[in-house]
């Protein structure tokens, strides 16, 4: 069973995960200044290019929201 969310929870997810992002960039990140910056904001970027292609091949783009269970689009 395939149920891919819709494109406003897609588009919040987005939203969301780019918020982290830049959080944790500035915290941890290559924007830190720490000598530990290089390799946390390397593990950082490719942990969060993973989730948004996650995100973006898991949603259907097409409807504005998840249809309910045993329905089509």
């Amino acid at each position: 069973m395939n149920r891919n969310q819709g494109c406003l929870a897609g588009l919040g997810e987005l939203f969301l995960v780019g918020w982290i992002f830049r959080w944790l960039q500035r915290v941890i990140g290559y924007r830190s200044g720490s000598c530990l910056g290089c390799g946390c904001g390397t593990v950082l970027f490719f942990n969060m290019v993973w989730i948004i292609l996650s995100i973006i091949f898991g949603t259907y783009w097409l409807s504005l929201v998840m249809l309910p269970f045993g329905q089509w689009a």
